[in-house]
């Protein structure tokens, strides 16, 4: 049923992280010389919005909209940011041509693979004044 799907949605991309970011509270405020960080994952579709996939994508962009809360309850000792990917890698099972279909939907036509993904949380992690934002990883998907 339609409501299960959306409670399960909820559940895994708005619940859990809600739950964890207020149970690691204390130990992130607890870190002292530097700020602790929460990076949440979310989606290019939280931009677009999802014909298909209604209930995860009002999904994700609740986790979205939590991102920018937690970084203003968090503040100044933890900096909360997330990353908002399209396509990372391919399945082993994706045949060539649904592979070109999907590269033809980003500006730079290639799957950029996990070190994209590695290099952007590496900058998050390190910046010392970033919070409260949603960093795209789409190769100019949302251009499109």
């Amino acid at each position: 049923p339609l409501a299960d799907v959306l409670a399960c949605m909820m559940q895994i991309h708005v619940n859990t992280p809600y739950l964890l970011n207020h149970a690691l509270e204390r130990l992130l405020r607890g870190h002292g010389h530097a700020a602790s960080d929460i990076i949440h994952f979310t989606d290019y579709v939280v931009e677009r919005g999802s014909d298909k996939h209604v209930a995860y994508a009002a999904s994700k962009a609740a986790l979205d909209n939590m991102t920018r809360s937690f970084a203003r309850k968090l503040a100044p000792e933890v900096k909360v940011n997330s990353i908002a990917p399209s396509l990372i890698l391919f399945n082993e099972h994706d045949d060539a041509e649904y592979r070109q279909q999907a590269l033809n939907k980003s500006l730079m036509k290639t799957a950029p693979g996990e070190k994209e993904v590695i290099d952007l949380v590496d900058y998050l992690l390190t910046s010392c004044f970033v919070t409260g934002r949603s960093f795209p990883l789409d190769g100019g998907r949302h251009l499109r």
